[in-house]
């Protein structure tokens, strides 16, 4: 497919856009990538995406792919010659798209309820959200990655949020490592790997992000 034209619309900070950069990355297909303003969104962003009008986008040849397992699946039929992504067994692939599916229902909200709530209400998230850590810690189990020896589907689907750990941590007051070390030396041995390395921003930026939207909210003032 040497005339493809590949764009992603995405947002740097997005856990989301992340595992359709780091699969692009792992299949090696070359893109062009948009900075989009989540604030004030562009007209290709909503004509591309018109009924969630939120990131990532992929647009392969001119048509959209929302959502982004849904873009990692199709990375992965598209892109078959290099690097599979899912596994081949079809039970593994079912298990791979259950823990994705998981990932996807949980963390997200928990996540952000860590560092934009006060109290009651975030002590919760918090310990929901470690209770999420350790199952996904149980599913790793003694393998390198989720999919065993090899790198994939899992893997990506998770990995964004390592970047927002020092976020979690910073305003919610308690270390990931010490409640799931076993899933930080995963993260850190995804972040050895090029694609993860070069789709993830720093920890630190990311909490800078978090500090302002915060101020928004109001939450920064005793």
């Amino acid at each position: 497919m040497v005339n493809d034209e590949v764009i992603l619309l995405d947002f740097w900070p997005s856990m989301f856009g992340m595992r359709l950069r780091i699969a692009l990355s792992e299949k090696e297909v070359k893109y062009e990538y948009k900075e989009e303003d989540v604030w004030n969104k562009s007209p290709l962003l909503l004509e591309m995406n018109p009924i969630h009008k939120k990131v990532p986008v992929l647009i392969h040849n001119g048509k959209p792919i929302c959502e982004s397992i849904i873009g990692v699946e199709y990375i992965e039929e598209v892109w078959k010659d290099k690097t599979p992504l899912l596994p081949s067994d079809p039970y593994e692939r079912a298990q791979a798209r259950f823990w994705a599916d998981y990932i996807n229902k949980k963390l997200f909200d928990l996540g952000k309820k860590i560092w934009s709530t006060k109290g009651e209400e975030q002590e919760a998230a918090k310990n929901d959200f470690i209770e999420c850590l350790k199952i996904l810690e149980g599913a790793l189990g003694e393998k390198p990655y989720f999919g065993g020896d090899n790198f994939g589907f899992v893997d990506i689907a998770l990995i964004g949020y390592y970047s927002w750990f020092y976020a979690y941590e910073t305003y919610g007051n308690f270390s990931i490592e010490a409640e799931c070390p076993k899933l930080v030396a995963w993260a850190k041995r995804c972040m050895q790997r090029d694609s993860v390395a070069n789709s993830l921003p720093d920890q630190h930026k990311v909490c800078e992000f978090v500090s302002v939207a915060r101020q928004s909210l109001e939450l920064n003032k005793k």
